[in-house]
């Protein structure tokens, strides 16, 4: 019987999660965009960034990005810690509003990233992409998915879905301890640095692979230019 008890009131605790989570996700998505032209200037003065536009990435040394990178990702789970020890003193009554903000705190950083290497979420793909990177965060396979990249607004609400379920199934085991609000706000600070620290390391390293891809392909098109040009012309 005790059992049984503890197997429900943890499947209603991963509803409660998994919808705060897709709303959360949504929300975050809709109303806390990063401000591309802002991020840029940002990047210019307190990163000292060389750089007119996004593109400009591609021509700076690798681990200066990556620097910047981890800045972001420390932010990130500077500002998710702060977070987590507030919310976390009413313990679980203030789960939902604790994994609004949670998730705000994920996807501008997941944002953050595609910028610093070069994807500026401007067409459908690059948005799909945004998904996709945070899926991998989050250590969800959308294989199945990625079928309906093209048409986003199929898309994208599936993949959140499936975020929601795989990180409610994780933070329902984790996160037990903050049913006891003595303790939870502890607990709370720590849960969220860890989140957003494994979900930050996850998706730089999905976008620092796709910026290398990138990377090769423009060296081998810029060969193929160079080649090109010092072709003599036959008279």
């Amino acid at each position: 019987m005790a059992y049984d008890n503890k197997q429900e009131k943890q499947s209603w605790m991963r509803r409660r999660v998994e919808d705060a989570i897709r709303g959360g996700l949504t929300r975050a998505y809709n109303t806390v965009k990063v401000d591309p032209p802002r991020f840029l200037m940002q990047l210019r003065v307190a990163h000292g960034l060389p750089l007119a536009t996004f593109h400009g990435v591609y021509t700076l040394p690798l681990d200066r990005l990556d620097d910047v990178a981890e800045s972001v990702i420390r932010g990130g789970m500077k500002l998710a810690a702060a977070e987590g020890a507030g919310f976390g003193l009413g313990g679980l009554l203030t789960l939902v509003p604790d994994l609004g903000v949670l998730s705000a705190i994920t996807i501008r950083m997941i944002q953050k990233l595609s910028l610093i290497y070069g994807f500026e979420l401007n067409t459908d793909d690059e948005i799909a992409e945004l998904w996709i990177a945070a899926a991998s965060a989050a250590g969800v396979d959308i294989s199945r998915e990625l079928l309906e990249k093209e048409v986003v607004q199929r898309f994208v609400p599936r993949v959140i879905q499936r975020i929601a379920a795989q990180a409610s199934a994780e933070m329902v085991e984790k996160w037990a301890g903050r049913l006891i609000p003595i303790a939870s706000s502890a607990i709370g600070c720590a849960l969220n640095y860890y989140f957003v620290r494994a979900w930050g390391e996850r998706a730089h390293a999905h976008f620092r692979a796709k910026h290398l891809a990138a990377r090769r392909t423009l060296a081998e098109e810029q060969e193929r230019l160079s080649a090109s040009l010092s072709t003599p012309l036959l008279s």
